[in-house]
């Protein structure tokens, strides 16, 4: 049955290919787009793995990636000092905006004092200065090398020019920081986003997020740990997205499969009354076609792989973007490759097994 299968494959090599780039568009969709939101993903966790800071203290939404609220008192920055195992506090204000400049169509901003930021987090200029209070900015290295940026450059921030006054390493949070000073001046606001709370050495974390939370009680108290673990969870729509992702590769599959193998059903009527009229059982039938669809689900698989990860050595080398293929999402990727095939095929099988070889043979 193998050689018959494969004899019907490449006696319509046109009509095999194009299924099989069906199927692998399929597998495309779900590798490359899944492989590009978990490296995205860990990519802001690996940023915020750089604080050292173990708790984050904000008010409810403040962390929301697609706000850019300010809420928080700094004064919470000095009375939180009074706390029993904080050793420092900084403020941070996360800002998001629309750019039609950026490769996302937003820009993110930290606005935060680099000197206690620095001493907190482990942090450098690796190249200029700190930025001043005026209109200067720091950036980190891959923002300078993506964007081709040189010390002394200006770059458009709320419709103002500020200069880049140096190169941070390693990256941490926003890829551009401004001072607190300068970010509030623009903001027209004296608050922050959040502060970061670094604690004494062998201060147990959940004990004093208690403490604070005891004293201060109506804010929200994270965990910096958290915040890298689900990194994946705190995008919204992002999981939603991926599954509609994978509905849609699922359905490309089975669509591109079962328009084939009908058509080539129809084409075929002459040969599977003959193969019936030989004593081919209406199983066996419906076997030698599912066998043709499994081939060509392997065969999208393998190539929709290929093109993923070539495709994504290509996307990363040319627009620094992350990728992280993950082993479940190539799994799903491949069974629902292979499970389209099989079920596009299901309806021309069934018709070709009910071809009645007599009729056949009247008519043709």
């Amino acid at each position: 049955m193998v050689e018959l299968v494969l004899s019907n494959l490449r006696t319509r090599p046109f009509r095999t290919v194009i299924s099989i780039v069906g199927v692998a568009l399929g597998v495309i969709l779900i590798a490359l787009f899944t492989g590009l939101a978990r490296g995205m993903t860990d990519d802001m966790a690996k940023r915020a793995s750089n604080w050292k800071a173990e708790i984050v203290f904000t008010r409810p939404g403040g962390m929301a990636i697609t706000g850019s609220n300010a809420n928080v008192s700094t004064r919470y920055a000095e009375v939180l000092l009074d706390i029993e195992g904080v050793k420092s506090t900084v403020p941070v204000i996360r800002y998001i905006t629309p750019a039609s400049g950026e490769r996302w169509g937003i820009m993110q901003l930290d606005g935060l004092d680099w000197k206690p930021f620095a001493e907190m987090n482990g942090m450098e200029i690796v190249e200029g200065r700190p930025m001043n209070d005026g209109r200067e900015v720091i950036l980190d290295e891959r923002r300078m090398r993506e964007m081709k940026y040189k010390l002394g450059d200006k770059i458009q921030i709320f419709d103002r020019d500020y200069a880049i006054a140096g190169v941070f390493s390693p990256p941490s949070g926003a890829r551009i920081k401004l001072s607190l000073k300068s970010m509030q001046e623009a903001l027209e606001t004296d608050k922050c986003t959040f502060i970061l709370v670094k604690l004494k050495d062998g201060a147990d974390p959940a004990a004093v997020a208690k403490r604070i939370d005891a004293k201060y009680p109506g804010n929200t108290i994270n965990f910096t740990r958290d915040l890298i673990i689900d990194a994946e969870e705190r995008i919204p729509g992002l999981q939603t997205f991926l599954r509609v992702l994978v509905g849609l590769g699922a359905f490309v599959s089975t669509i591109f499969v079962l328009l084939s193998m009908y058509t080539t059903i129809t084409e075929r009527r002459k040969e599977i009354g003959i193969l019936k009229s030989l004593g081919a059982s209406k199983p066996f039938v419906i076997r030698v076609i599912e066998g043709e669809a499994f081939v060509i689900g392997m065969l999208g698989v393998l190539s929709g792989l290929a093109v993923s990860f070539g495709a994504s050595l290509l996307i990363e080398t040319l627009y620094s973007l992350p990728f992280r293929f993950s082993a479940f999402w190539i799994i799903t990727a491949i069974i629902i490759a292979i499970a389209g095939s099989l079920i596009g095929a299901l309806y021309p099988a069934w018709r070709a097994s009910n071809i009645d070889p007599v009729e056949v043979m009247l008519n043709e």
